[in-house]
Parts: C-alpha cells; sequence; structure tokens
C-alpha cells in the first residue's frame, strides 16, 4: 500500500495505491466548528445533493446513470467529529479494468456534477426535491424516540451537558427543519463550498499521476481556507457527585446509559492505554461487563462500552429488566473500581492487544475503513498502523491502571420499559 498527500492549499488530495479491491472509491470531505442550530440544515443539505442534480433532475434519473456507470454508487453522511461537523460524498465505482476505459472519468465528473452542479435554479433548490427530504427528515426526527437504543444516549447526553457539542442530536431538530426553504438552504450551500475546510481521498489500484490530474481537472476549488477551532473538545470536570435520571416509556426492557468523563490525558494515553482499558472494561464476549454483569450476574441481555476519544467521556449501555437498575450500576461500579486497583491480569491485557490488533487488520478490508483511518491521521495527528500496531503492544499494566483511576461516571440515565 503506498500513500500520498497532496496539499493544494484549497483542498488536500489523498491517494492510497492498494491493488486488494476491484473499485476505486473517492471521497470528498467538507468540515467546519459545529454549530447546533445548523446541523439540520446540514442534514437537508447532505441528502439533497444526492437526491438530484441540474444533469439529473430527479432520483430515478440519478439512479438510471449509477447503473450506465457499471453500478457505481454515490452516498453522503454527516457525522460530528469534537468540535466539527463532517459531510462525506462518496463515489464507489469498479476499476477500468472491469469495466471499460474512461468509466472512471465519467464516473468522477458524475461526482463533480452532483457536488457542484446541484438541482437549483434562481438561486432555489428544487422545491419538489427538498419537499421529499424534508418529509423524510420529519418522520425520522417525530420517530426517534421509537429507538430506544439511540433515544437513551441521546437523553443521556443532553442531561450530562446540555451547552455542550455532545449533547447535540446528530438527527438535527424538527424546529430547525420548519425553517428551512429552497432559497436558505442554498445560500447555506455555497457557504458550505466557500468556507468550508475540504479534504478528496482516493482509494484504489490506481495510477497516482493520473488520478492528481482527474482531481485537479473536476475539482477547482480557489478558496483557501484555515483551520479555525481545534477538534478535541475542551474538558470538563466531572460531577462530585454523580447525576441519575429515570425516564419512563412503554417497553419491556430499559436502556441503562451512563456517562464517564476522562479527564487529563495525555495523547499516548488516549490512544493506547484508554483503548486497552476499555477492550478489558466492556469490549466484546472476554470484558470484565460481560463476565460479571451479563454471565455472573444476570443482570443485562447485552452490555458495552466505548470511548468517545475527542469528547474525553465513555459511555456504557446496556438493556435490562427495570428491577435491576441499581443492582446493575452496582456490579458496573465495582468493575471500575476494580480496574482503578490493578485487579486484572496479563493475559487480559494479552487477550485485548489480540482485540487491538485484530481490528486494525480488519481496517485494512474495507476502503471506507483506510480512508476513515488516514482522515485521523491527518486530522489529529494519530500514528498509522504499523506504528499503532508496535506502541499498542507496549502498553503496561501500570498505564491501564493509571487511566482507570481517570475514568469517573458523571452521569447515569435509564430509559425504563413499563409494560403496554
Amino acid at each position: 500500500m503506498q500513500y500520498i498527500r497532496k496539499d493544494f492549499g484549497t483542498y488536500k488530495l489523498h491517494m492510497i495505491k492498494i491493488d486488494t479491491f476491484k473499485t476505486i472509491k473517492v471521497r470528498v470531505c467538507f468540515r467546519r466548528p459545529i454549530k447546533k442550530d445548523e446541523i439540520t440544515m446540514r442534514n437537508i443539505l447532505c441528502n439533497m445533493l444526492v437526491q438530484s442534480c441540474s444533469k439529473y433532475k430527479t432520483k430515478r434519473q440519478l439512479s438510471i446513470k449509477s447503473q450506465d456507470l457499471y453500478a457505481s454508487t454515490i452516498s453522503s453522511n454527516n457525522a460530528r467529529l469534537g468540535n466539527y461537523i463532517n459531510t462525506e460524498i462518496d463515489l464507489t465505482v469498479l476499476h477500468d479494468q472491469y469495466t471499460e476505459e474512461g468509466n472512471f472519468k465519467q464516473a468522477l465528473e458524475f461526482l463533480k456534477d452532483i457536488i457542484y452542479n446541484p438541482n437549483v435554479e434562481d438561486l432555489k433548490f428544487d422545491e419538489q426535491s427538498l419537499e421529499i427530504v424534508k418529509t423524510n427528515a420529519k418522520i425520522a426526527l417525530e420517530g426517534i424516540k421509537e429507538d430506544s437504543n439511540l433515544y437513551s444516549v441521546v437523553r443521556l447526553l443532553e442531561i450530562m451537558d446540555k451547552d455542550s457539542p455532545i449533547s447535540y442530536r446528530s438527527m438535527g431538530y424538527l424546529e430547525d427543519l420548519e425553517k428551512i426553504n429552497s432559497s436558505n438552504l442554498y445560500t447555506y450551500y455555497k457557504n458550505m463550498l466557500e468556507k468550508d475546510l475540504m479534504d478528496i481521498f482516493v482509494i484504489g489500484n490506481i495510477d497516482v499521476l493520473e488520478i492528481e490530474e482527474l482531481i485537479k481537472e473536476n475539482f477547482e476549488v480557489k478558496t483557501f481556507k484555515k483551520q479555525r477551532a481545534k477538534y478535541l473538545l475542551e474538558e470538563k470536570k466531572g460531577r462530585i457527585r454523580k447525576k441519575m435520571a429515570i425516564e419512563k416509556e412503554e417497553n419491556n426492557q430499559s436502556k441503562l446509559a451512563i456517562g464517564c468523563r476522562v479527564m487529563d490525558l495525555s495523547e499516548y494515553e488516549r490512544n493506547y492505554p484508554l483503548t486497552l482499558y476499555n477492550i478489558i472494561l466492556g469490549a466484546g464476549d472476554d470484558s470484565k461487563f460481560f463476565k460479571e454483569v451479563r454471565e455472573a450476574n444476570s443482570l443485562c441481555y447485552y452490555i458495552y462500552s466505548v470511548p468517545n476519544k475527542l469528547d474525553h467521556i465513555l459511555i456504557i449501555r446496556a438493556g435490562i429488566d427495570k428491577e435491576n437498575i441499581k443492582k446493575t450500576v452496582s456490579v458496573i461500579e465495582q468493575q471500575m473500581t476494580a480496574m482503578k486497583k490493578g485487579k486484572f491480569s496479563e493475559d487480559d491485557i494479552k487477550t485485548a492487544k489480540e482485540y487491538f490488533q485484530t481490528a486494525l487488520d480488519n481496517i485494512m478490508e474495507s476502503q471506507s475503513s483506510i480512508i476513515d483511518a488516514y482522515y485521523m491521521m491527518e486530522l489529529l495527528g494519530i500514528d498509522d498502523i504499523e506504528k499503532r500496531r508496535k506502541k499498542m503492544n507496549k502498553v503496561t499494566m501500570e498505564e491501564i491502571i493509571k487511566v482507570a483511576k481517570k475514568v469517573k461516571i458523571d452521569t447515569i440515565y435509564c430509559l425504563e420499559g413499563i409494560s403496554k
């Protein structure tokens, strides 16, 4: 695998030459500091761009063109990365050797049309397409509580810190949806193109020089931009006393979500000992949570933990019966205390390191995962995959214990199920 990075000032081009895939994937990333009242607008725009464009006025016409390009696919996605909101527009297309010469070039021009030639007239997005996208968004927003797994985490983070980006709902807000029209959406679109930081990734069995020229031809960006904020959120001290909140819903199963603050970590601790700490504590069937909370005490249907490193938090999630809330929290706290006291073995560390190495191996099975890895290297200065392998193997028990002492439960939220 060969990685080449070109900084053109107006955007950065990342080319990853690898011969294990039949497809070439192009990902165009736009990002800016996140604002709560822009999330819904951003989501609508993200969906509008792949709904239609100036040449292909409907979703059906867009799909027919994709099929003409040997079933190429176009997709889009929004996600928060710490203090930033990140929009990705992806093109996946078979390599010319499996189709015909020039197919990739046509597909790239198709992607260009979708991004730079939207379905706009008189400085307004197409009303019919917008109505479809807004209707779908409204249905999703009104139904958020029906997904109790998602809703429990959303409410946890809102209760944990209502003023922080961690509390922002990634799906957006109904009150903001109502304010979006074809005119202000186009204004926001132009602002995104002019002001957002931009990266383009191309991965596959590519000719690097040819790709560079094709990207330059199709992405003539003229505006120079500078990073305006750090990606890591500002650290906030946890509560002196844990906060607990319970809400009820008509569901047989209760959803427990616990938010922990992870404070004062060095970059090394955040990327290595914290990762092993979490694997040992709550990732997979060998974790302390799975063995003690689920198997030994039969307190939950599932349980796991996930660190959000950019947000300085760790979230624990479990599906439980409502009568087991206090007991489940108690056993979770016992396991976290045991980690702080070093009550885990070298075999636990070895197993966790093997788990991590397998996760790194799995990255290489997906073009999207490889791009994600290099994007984090670009944004956060994370080590490349081989360095990560070596550094993780050197993590000691003492380093994991040191990190364990920096993890503190802040907020406990339970979406308590009640019989229908």
